[in-house]
């Protein structure tokens, strides 16, 4: 018998993952969500998968754009995450006025306080049920402090690692 859906986000909240915030800008707008499922796919070209709901702002506009920034977040980012996951009312713009924001190759926006910055194009989407998984090859990278970054696991967000 197959696992229930609950069955399964239970299980999906045990896999930590770190929270990053994603971007994109250009001819269909600026947009940013919090989202915890990106993943390495390979080096070489260097690429990431980033899996969207199907629903999400940002998942139409990146599309169109062609265009996106993934920016890990360091221990202490958890407002700002909670601002991008739409938790504070904040609008799809006046979420920017929340952090320091550059760009780099793509001129999608990258958090200047990020942990790791990857600037990509988008490569090609597959959708699976009630998400996008968005290849993307990365552009540019910029990386931050080392320091401890954000992870989201068990339902909550949680620091992790220590510089060494």
């Amino acid at each position: 018998m197959e696992p229930s859906r609950q069955e399964f986000r239970d299980a999906m909240a045990r896999l930590g993952a770190a929270v990053t915030i994603v971007t994109s800008d250009g001819p269909a707008g600026r947009v940013g969500i919090t989202a915890s499922a990106v993943c390495s796919v390979t080096d070489t070209p260097p690429t990431i998968i980033v899996c969207m709901n199907l629903t999400s702002s940002l998942n139409p506009v990146a599309k169109a754009n062609g265009v996106l920034c993934v920016n890990v977040l360091p221990a202490d980012a958890q407002e700002l995450a909670n601002v991008f996951a739409g938790f504070t009312g904040a609008g799809r713009e006046s979420r920017f006025e929340a952090g320091s924001w550059s760009t780099l190759i793509t001129g999608a926006p990258v958090l200047e306080e990020a942990v790791a910055s990857l600037d990509c194009v988008v490569e090609d989407v597959v959708e699976k049920g009630t998400h996008s998984v968005i290849f993307a090859q990365v552009q540019a990278i910029r990386l931050g402090a080392q320091q401890p970054a954000l992870i989201w696991y068990s339902r909550n967000y949680h620091p992790v690692g220590v510089p060494g």
